[in-house]
């Protein structure tokens, strides 16, 4: 094991410590998402380690933003937004997966850090566009049939959260491209993120507001739908060779 090595495993420990300690994170949830780090590095290198790190930070930064606003509304997340293990899995989860797949057929690497970048924008997004467009967000309406619906709703959008979404890909999108280099396939991650992000909303609208699904299965698959369609867009052009 080299020094660069030993150096990413002391720096996840110290981020899941202090993660535990400034309440971001349950213990359990740390352990997850330190395991789901390292497996990220495995399959894709600090691109992956990074892309997770900064849905982290902004996820966690958009969910305190006006935290006491979002109490008097009655939106706030419980325990101040800390996340729990299956939390961790649910946005994190389809990423890992693609980063074992990376790490067990090196040469689909490329192909599999397009689909886990997409998935954390896709994470990134939902997550800005909710918390974010709770704040801002001046008319809502159902994702569906387009009348006016209630602020904090399943499947409710608003122009303001939307535009906090579009961000949210753009800046994974951005940190992708940071590795893999600033070529078309970072459009094709910020549309990706921004599909899943909409198919998290048509979920909201339809069976988690009927409760046959819970918000972990639906943050799941957003995920999962943006990783497929990132794979079909790559599937579709010859970005890849």
């Amino acid at each position: 094991m080299n020094a660069a090595h030993l150096l990413l495993i002391a720096c996840l420990c110290a981020g899941m410590f202090f993660s535990v300690y400034q309440r971001k994170l349950t213990l359990w949830g740390s352990v997850c998402g330190g395991i789901l780090a390292y497996m990220l590095y495995l399959g894709s290198g600090y691109a992956g380690v990074l892309m997770m790190a900064g849905f982290f930070v902004l996820g966690t930064g958009a969910s305190q933003w006006r935290h006491q606003l979002k109490v008097r509304m009655g939106l706030a997340e419980t325990d101040k937004g800390r996340r729990v293990a299956s939390q961790v899995l649910a946005n994190a989860g389809v990423p890992a997966i693609a980063a074992l797949i990376a790490f067990s057929l090196p040469s689909q690497r490329e192909f599999c850090t397009v689909l886990i970048a997409s998935a954390f924008a896709s994470a990134t997004s939902d997550t800005l566009s909710s918390e974010l467009g709770n704040v801002y967000g001046r008319r809502f309406y159902h994702v569906l049939h387009w009348q006016k619906d209630v602020r904090g709703e399943n499947g409710v959008i608003s122009l303001e959260g939307s535009m906090a979404g579009l961000a949210g890909s753009a800046l994974i999108a951005f940190l992708f491209g940071c590795f893999a280099g600033f070529t078309p396939l970072v459009a094709i991650v910020m549309i990706a993120g921004m599909a899943g992000n909409l198919f998290d909303s048509v979920l909201g609208a339809t069976l988690e507001r009927k409760h046959v699904i819970d918000n972990d299965v639906v943050n799941f698959l957003n995920t999962l739908f943006a990783a497929l369609v990132a794979g079909a867009l790559l599937s579709a052009s010859d970005f890849l060779g």
